[in-house]
């Protein structure tokens, strides 16, 4: 499927992206609530393995997506935007630069806290002297993320939907 479904000139996966983008930091919020408020190390283990699996899958199918399917994201902004100006793509692939350093260290850092978590923490988890490195791996590890986030969902605002507001479509 090429054409996404948030009514935005963007591909299908873009737009799984973008919603993915949105939920993961309430989904993030709810594990670290669970965690630090309700002391439920298990329901904590279980959604930090999950939310890394799903946006693994989602990112895996992403980029075989953009890169695969349509050629790297300057042919998926040139289709969505053909009379983009230079200094608008030139901004774009900034924005673009900015969102990778956040996206390419997330999942280094973030399977680094799981990995260590998974080996140093008992089955079922409890607190152990690695908590208190957890806790600030964790905290790297969430910001890192919500940075992804924040950074992703600007990039596809400044090329699918502000043009679309902008226009008036």
């Amino acid at each position: 499927m090429r054409n996404g479904f948030l009514g935005y000139n963007a591909t299908f996966m873009l737009d799984v992206v973008v919603c993915a983008l949105v939920l993961v930091v309430p989904v993030l919020a709810s594990s670290i609530y669970l965690v630090k408020v309700r002391r439920d190390f298990v329901t904590h283990r279980r959604l930090q393995l999950l939310l890394a699996g799903v946006l693994l899958v989602t990112v895996v199918a992403f980029e075989i997506d953009m890169q695969v399917i349509h050629g790297g994201w300057q042919n998926v902004v040139m289709h969505a935007r053909p009379n983009i100006s230079t200094e608008e793509l030139a901004f774009a692939h900034t924005l673009l630069r900015i969102h990778l350093i956040f996206a390419t260290s997330t999942p280094v850092l973030w399977s680094v806290t799981i990995r260590q978590a998974l080996s140093r923490f008992g089955n079922p988890p409890e607190p152990s002297t690695h908590s208190s490195s957890h806790f600030w791996l964790g905290w790297m590890s969430a910001t890192d993320l919500v940075l992804t986030s924040l950074t992703g969902l600007l990039f596809y605002y400044f090329v699918f939907v502000q043009q679309v507001l902008r226009i008036g479509v």
